[in-house]
């Protein structure tokens, strides 16, 4: 069983809700349902309204990408009912991967968060969020949960710094305003490390939305939960919506 945390950043009290999923396969290739977050604060919409359909016309947009970008951010409407929509898909799942990712996220999102105007929900290789805020290039400093493996490794102060070694060096890989495919910054690396007689897989990512010093703030911030998360524990990573890492002892990324 993986164990599962999220926080909630309300006037500096954090809340901290415990969850269990059951565990994947070894390679995790399964596109299974992680998290959500309904945000009652944006309010809801009723049936017929204008926010309805603008969310319509957004999804709409997103059913006719290609996916082969694993990233949309699509504006709808016009205030005060102007929609925001962002799709992002793990780095090894673009295209018809990251197409099945986001047709059961939204189809999960409508379920868990009814006629919401903000909600978020994550997948194993997806994340898909609606909004009534324009978060282009910004970093979401309030939704975001973390995984970890409830068994820990022999060495724990050896592997904490390696791994975050490991990590380090994702992170530069991934920021690199030389890392480009076209005139968009890839934001995200994989990668592995041998620690002791261990080897550790890891990935590191940002949305597309935001810019290469952005992620690497984002980064920032994500890390300092590295020891709440990830403690000597053999498995574990840290999610939000602009930003996420995980790392293993199996692959669990697609070559």
């Amino acid at each position: 069983m993986l164990s599962i945390f999220g926080s909630v950043h309300i006037l500096a009290v954090v809340g901290i809700q415990l969850l269990i999923i059951p565990s994947v396969s070894s390679l995790n290739l399964t596109n299974a349902y992680l998290h959500h977050k309904c945000n009652n604060t944006e309010g809801k919409y009723s049936h017929g309204s204008a926010f309805e359909k603008y969310i319509n016309l957004a999804l709409r947009a997103i059913d006719s990408d290609n996916f082969l970008n694993g990233f949309g951010y699509i504006e709808r409407g016009e205030d005060p009912n102007k929609v925001f929509v962002m799709y992002q898909c793990r780095g090894d799942s673009y295209g018809s991967k990251c197409q099945s990712c986001i047709s059961a996220a939204v189809t999960g999102l409508r379920r868990r968060c009814p006629r919401n105007k903000g909600a978020v929900i994550w997948y194993d290789q997806c994340l898909f969020e609606i909004s009534t805020i324009n978060s282009f290039n910004k970093i979401d400093y309030e939704n975001d949960f973390y995984l970890s493996n409830p068994k820990n490794v022999n060495n724990k102060e050896l592997f904490n710094k390696e791994t975050s070694a490991l990590l380090v060096e994702l992170t530069n890989k991934a920021t690199d305003k030389n890392n480009m495919v076209g005139n968009q910054f890839v934001l995200y690396a994989a990668g592995e490390k041998r620690i002791g007689t261990k080897n550790v897989y890891a990935m590191v990512q940002c949305t597309k939305d935001l810019v290469t010093t952005t992620c690497a703030a984002c980064f920032e911030w994500i890390f300092k939960m590295f020891s709440k998360c990830c403690d000597g524990k053999r498995g574990g990573r840290v999610l939000g919506t602009s930003c996420n890492f995980r790392y293993e002892l199996y692959p669990f990324l697609r070559n």
